[in-house]
Formats: structure tokens, C-alpha cells, sequence
């Protein structure tokens, strides 16, 4: 058999000291962190169900179809030749490829199928992994996702539209929803004069009938070519929410114009469109003047998917970097047994097992709608991981980046997309501020909130000195007035996040990672910048979880 392998003997050197390229790999049997919290959080149903996505996601082919979708974004096509308007907007096969990975085995609808029974946890853990093939795509799985629970506020379009979203299949085609077996969602909330500030949206809906003709501009809708999109809308009741097909009842196209799709600096796999509605059909969701109310049981759901999107493009990286350094030698021994490179690759490793920890535990929390704690727990934690999981993304994948020399900073490799997407998810569903003073707010309206906060932080008591020492100055922080803190909104939601994941260490990790996370991240130890460990950190344990 003839030898397809690239060449290394080239006209003016050899090729030596570089990587191999990567083959097949089962990124959920790689994963120890994973399958332990697996293991700790959810039935045993989960870890079965998820073992062949981590196959899948892991392979050669996936992987390649990540690339291609970003190398071949969306297309915009307006008018058909003959100039009658479409709206449409297409995809590479690719793309197509990816949703069909997710949707026919039902990750967009787990939650819902197999409620309070480890349904959240299974699609946190799967979009977790789906991240690692092309965070993009997630996009309208999250959307699809996360729609349910605000359509239970309207029976009869629940009715109408749960059937063909909770289906194992995916259609692309621009076709009525009535006639595909299944439907993606999206959403369209923010204009350009208000943006996170929804109460002043314009767009205005008018009933007719039973119905409603919304007339508006939207500054950013996600996956314009899905199905249906919630979206907000001025009644004479107050804000609205909707939901607005993209065919009417009569199969006509509705009135939904895509003015231009938005060329963004990373998420290139996935469509991000200007829209506008010109009297386009919609149905009420909920009650009238409630809209915000409405639409935030979509929002908490797609924020814990925008906490877990960054955790799993840093267990990207992460593997990325350290197969990496463990084969390419510099000044006379592999970079993996540098001491510098050694800190710097187990403090990511630290950030990575952190967030995993607490998006899993925090999908736990939503698996246990009855319980008051759990309910309290589900209310404040998707704030705390979605804001602090996106702010240590960024610098994440910096270092990665850097780990790997030149060609981590070139298109071939991927962490130079894994470092364009890493802003996204800081911004959508609220930025930074918008989390922190939801954070605040959760606090004032929300009693069992925090006392769901405290157990989860007691349990960890006299455990780490630099943990209790953590805790005992949150607990001055809250019981000082609320208002008060809206300064250090920013330090309150950081801490609360690194304490939860520092207890949740502390309980269920092994010794050395939980104690090195507290000394640096809690500690008086701890450093602004990875890779800042103290001299006698045991770097060999914690790198040793990486990769079993």
C-alpha cells in the first residue's frame, strides 16, 4: 500500500520536532473531569447516552466539519432571479451536517423528555462536547432548547409547536413548520436604541383577531433561519412577548425582512441577521404586558448554555496545547517538562475542571424544580458561571495560543477560532454589567437564593484557610445594603462564582486540585495572569487529569 503520509524530507531541510497530526479521539472518555461529575451530579442513563457523542465529536470528519462551516459562513439571499423576496439564508453542508449531529439524537430537546430526571445535565454535558466540534451551531440547539419553557405560558402554541421541537430530527429547508418533522427556534429581542435596555423596543404589535401584525426593527436575530423567533414587541398593555413563524397560517412567507446578516469578529459558523417586521404575523406568549417576564424563562435557560459554551472551547484549547507540548522539544527537553510551561498548562487545567464543576452542578440545580434550595440555587448560579466563565475565556485562549508558539496564532490551528469566538458569549444574553446587576437583583428579591448560596458555601467550611477566609468576607459583603454594592457588582459576582466552584472543589476533586485552586485563586497567593502557582504546586497530579 502506498504511503499517504505528508512528506518531511523537503528540497532545503527536514521536517523534525513537530507534533503529529491529530487523529480520532473520544473526547468523553479523555474527559476525567467530566465523567466524574457525571458520576457525582446525574443518573446513570446520562454517561451512557453521552459516550458515543464524545466519539463522534472527537473524530476526524467532526472536526473537519467545524473548520469548513467557519471557512464557508452563511450567505445571504434576499430575491430569487426572477426578484421575488426569500429572506433566506444559507448554509454550507457542513453546517447542516453539525445540526443534524445534535438534533437526531436529541440534545436540543433531552431536558424536556427526560425532565427531573438528569435531562439538564445531559444537555449541558452534550452542548459541553458539541462546543468542542463548533461552538456556532450550539447556537440554535441553545435557542430550540431553552424556548420551551416560555411557550408553557401560552397552552395552545405550546400545543401547536412542542411536538415537532422535542422531535429527534433536523430539516433546513425553508419550508411552513406544519410540514417538517422538526423545528428549530430562535430569538429577537434587542434594537438598536436600546439593546440590553428591552423596555425601550419599539417595535409594535397590533392585534387582529385572536392575533397580532408586529411592525419593527431588530438589531440582532440569532439563526435567522429557523422556524419561529420570540420576540418582543409595545402593546397597548405594555411589552409583549410573541412568537413570530416564518410562515404564516395561509403558507405564505411572513413579512420578516433580513436586512443584512452581520459580519461578525468570530461565530462564523453561525448567522446573526438585522431584521425587520413589516407587519408580520405573531402569536402572544404569555400575558399581556409581561413580556420580559416571559421571555426571562427562555434567557435563564440559554444562559447556563452560554457558561458552558467557554468550558468547553477551554477544554478545547486545553487539549489542544497539552498534546502539543508533550511532543515538541525546546532547549533540550519536551515543553511538557519545562517548569514554567508545566505551571502555566495546569493552571488552565485548574479553570477548566472549576467550570465544569459548577455548570454541572448548577444544571443539577435545574433537574429539581420542587426543591426550594435547588429552585433558589437555579435563580442565581447560571448568572454567576455565565459571567464569570466568559470573562477568564478570552485570556484562556491567549495562553493557549501562546503555548503553541506562531502556529497557534495562524487559521489552521484551532484556537485562533477558538480565540475570535471567545468574546461572544460574554455579550449575548446580557453583558458583563447586565449579569452583575441581575446578580444584585436576584440577591434583593430572592431570600432563598442566598440561603442556597450559604449551604453550598458551608459545606465546604474548614476545608481551606484561604476558602474560609473567601466566604467570611462574602458574608460581610451580604449583609451590607445591596445598593451599596452596585460599584463592586463586578467583585461580588466574581467571588461568588469562585467560591462556588472553590466548595464544589473542595468536596468532590482530588486534594491537589482543590487546595491549588484555593491558594490561587482565593489566596494571598493568587496572581492576575495563568500560570502564577506557588513553587511547591503538585503540577504532576493536576496535569495527569488532562489527558488519562
Amino acid at each position: 500500500m502506498a504511503d499517504a503520509s505528508p512528506r518531511t524530507r523537503l528540497a532545503t531541510h527536514e521536517v523534525v520536532n513537530q507534533p503529529a497530526t491529530g487523529e480520532d479521539s473520544d473526547l468523553f472518555a479523555l474527559d476525567q473531569a467530566l465523567q466524574e461529575a457525571l458520576a457525582r451530579e446525574a443518573p446513570d442513563w446520562v454517561s451512557r447516552r453521552l459516550a458515543p457523542l464524545g466519539v463522534d465529536v472527537g473524530s476526524r470528519r467532526i472536526q473537519a466539519l467545524g473548520e469548513t462551516a467557519n471557512r464557508h459562513p452563511p450567505e445571504l439571499r434576499l430575491f430569487d432571479r426572477h426578484g421575488r423576496r426569500l429572506d433566506e439564508v444559507v448554509y454550507h453542508p457542513a453546517y447542516h451536517e453539525l445540526m443534524h449531529l445534535a438534533c437526531d439524537h436529541g440534545w436540543h430537546a433531552v431536558a424536556w423528555q427526560e425532565e427531573s430526571r438528569g435531562g439538564h445535565q445531559a444537555h449541558i454535558a452534550a452542548m459541553y462536547l458539541l462546543t468542542q466540534a463548533e461552538p456556532g451551531f450550539c447556537c440554535p440547539i441553545t435557542m430550540t432548547h431553552a424556548a420551551m419553557p416560555a411557550l408553557r405560558h401560552q397552552p395552545e402554541v405550546h400545543a401547536q409547536w412542542a411536538p415537532r421541537m422535542l422531535a429527534w430530527d433536523y430539516d433546513g429547508r425553508a419550508i411552513p413548520a406544519w410540514d417538517k418533522p422538526a423545528v428549530t427556534l430562535g430569538m429577537a429581542m434587542t434594537e438598536k436604541q436600546g439593546g440590553s435596555d428591552v423596555r425601550t423596543n419599539t417595535t409594535r404589535a397590533v392585534a387582529e383577531g385572536d392575533d397580532y401584525r408586529l411592525t419593527g426593527h431588530k438589531w440582532f436575530c440569532s439563526a435567522p433561519m429557523s422556524d419561529a423567533f420570540l420576540t418582543l414587541a409595545q402593546t397597548d398593555d405594555g411589552l409583549g412577548c410573541f412568537l413570530v413563524p416564518r410562515f404564516t397560517p395561509d403558507d405564505e412567507r411572513n413579512a420578516i425582512e433580513i436586512q443584512r446578516l452581520k459580519d461578525k469578529c468570530g461565530n462564523r459558523a453561525n448567522a446573526s441577521a438585522e431584521i425587520e417586521y413589516r407587519g408580520a404575523w405573531a402569536q402572544a406568549i404569555g400575558e399581556p404586558g409581561r413580556g420580559i417576564a416571559t421571555i426571562l424563562e427562555m434567557v435563564q435557560q440559554t444562559r447556563l448554555d452560554a457558561a458552558t459554551a467557554p468550558v468547553g472551547m477551554m477544554r478545547q484549547a486545553l487539549v489542544e496545547a497539552w498534546q502539543h507540548v508533550r511532543q515538541r522539544q525546546a532547549f533540550g527537553k519536551h515543553l511538557s517538562e519545562q517548569p514554567l510551561m508545566r505551571a502555566v498548562i495546569a493552571d488552565l487545567a485548574l479553570e477548566v475542571e472549576a467550570g465544569l464543576a459548577l455548570v454541572m452542578r448548577t444544571a443539577r440545580a435545574f433537574d429539581h424544580p420542587d426543591d426550594e434550595q435547588e429552585r433558589g440555587l437555579a435563580r442565581l448560579a447560571p448568572a454567576l458561571a455565565k459571567y464569570w466563565h466568559n470573562k477568564r475565556g478570552p485570556g484562556f485562549m491567549a495562553e493557549a495560543m501562546e503555548c503553541l508558539g506562531g502556529i497557534g496564532y495562524v487559521e489552521e490551528v484551532p484556537l485562533a477560532r477558538l480565540y475570535r469566538e471567545a468574546p461572544v458569549n460574554s455579550i449575548w444574553e446580557g453583558s458583563g454589567n447586565v449579569i452583575c446587576l441581575d446578580v444584585l437583583r436576584v440577591l434583593a428579591r430572592h431570600p432563598e437564593s442566598i440561603e442556597a448560596l450559604r449551604e453550598e458555601l458551608a459545606a465546604a467550611r474548614g476545608t481551606s484557610s484561604d476558602y474560609d477566609y473567601a466566604v467570611d468576607e462574602l458574608e460581610q459583603a451580604l449583609i451590607a445594603d445591596l445598593i451599596t454594592l452596585e460599584p463592586r457588582a463586578r467583585w461580588l459576582t466574581q467571588r461568588l462564582a469562585q467560591c462556588l466552584q472553590a466548595s464544589l472543589l473542595l468536596r468532590h476533586a482530588p486534594p491537589a486540585v482543590a487546595d491549588t485552586f484555593c491558594r490561587t485563586r482565593l489566596g494571598p497567593e493568587a496572581g492576575s495572569a495563568y500560570g502564577v502557582l506557588p513553587v511547591n504546586a503538585p503540577c504532576g497530579t493536576i496535569l495527569a487529569r488532562i489527558v488519562p
